[in-house]
């Protein structure tokens, strides 16, 4: 007979281990702080020694629980495809996505259709964020972020996360059809009288676009909204011109609920990855829908 370690003590301390602390798998499992310390100690006792040492103010997995949750976690993955091919392979399945908001408005979700129709037996739940947030809290299985910002240096912040690209972007001027019909844009230099939407979440989206169409930063008067999926819904009311992403925005320019008069002017943006933790329960749904994004993206 087998000689195994408590099975529910290995499940926390897989996702400790990958997390990286006790608090960031409490959140990940929804449990307290001390119901996690409880499991991890039932599996040191077991072991007879300790997984998790204390460095500055982290408590963090010595080297060997490092090796060992690795395995852990390729064993969790064998068992998860063992039970979709012996018991329950039409079982529903969740999949929890994390993304920003107007990423998941205007790009997600118009398109999970088409997900749903290769995967019917999945339910895919998306909880949305705000591009100034790109912490990775709460309980998800996959999380949609953006990339550091081009040219700050800043480091990948993803830690225990594998982070997959998917869709390249870049911001051009977008524009009511109403707004354009009533007031033409034959050249950049238009714009001057005009008013320019913005928000606190995307503060340097006109200066640069401004710097690509070579105008001066200080061209036009300032709307300013607290978050940038208000402010386009603004620019699609009419009440500004705004700047905005392609290809997320590609279904309200083919809609014709937007208008992009200058299409050769574009500013790069980060683009958006899909972050899967490293040493997480990778089910076919998890890996169906990472393959689902590669695709989408690409078209």
């Amino acid at each position: 007979m087998r000689r195994l370690p408590p099975l529910h003590a290995l499940r926390v301390f897989e996702v400790a281990a990958r997390a990286g602390s006790h608090a960031a798998a409490a959140a990940e499992l929804g449990l307290t702080h001390g119901a996690v310390s409880r499991q991890v100690a039932a599996l040191e006792a077991w072991f007879g020694q300790r997984l998790f040492v204390r460095v500055g103010r982290n408590v963090v997995p010595t080297p060997a629980a490092r090796a060992f949750a690795e395995a852990v976690s390729l064993t969790f993955d064998r068992l998860d495809a063992a039970a979709e091919i012996c018991g329950r392979p039409l079982a529903p399945r969740t999949l929890r996505v994390s993304t920003p908001t107007t990423f998941a408005m205007r790009w997600l979700i118009p398109r999970l259709d088409s997900f749903h129709a290769a995967r019917p037996e999945a339910e895919v739940v998306v909880t949305t964020t705000t591009t100034l947030d790109n912490a990775l809290r709460g309980g998800f299985d996959l999380a949609v972020r953006r990339e550091p910002r081009i040219g700050t240096g800043a480091r990948h912040p993803w830690g225990a996360y594998r982070a997959v690209p998917f869709l390249a972007e870049a911001n051009t001027l977008v524009v009511s059809p109403s707004l354009l019909a009533a007031r033409p844009l034959r050249a950049p230099a238009d714009l001057e009288g005009g008013t320019l939407l913005t928000s606190e979440t995307r503060p340097g989206d006109w200066s640069d676009w401004l710097a690509a169409a070579d105008l001066p930063a200080s061209l036009g008067s300032r709307r300013t909204f607290d978050h940038y999926f208000v402010a386009l819904q603004a620019t699609a009311d009419g009440l500004g011109y705004g700047v905005g992403p392609v290809p997320v925005l590609s279904l309200d320019l083919a809609a014709g609920r937007l208008a992009a008069p200058f299409p050769e002017i574009v500013v790069p943006r980060p683009g958006y990855v899909a972050l899967v933790p490293n040493d997480a329960d990778k089910t076919s749904t998890l890996t169906a829908f990472v393959e689902w994004l590669v695709a989408t993206g690409a078209h």
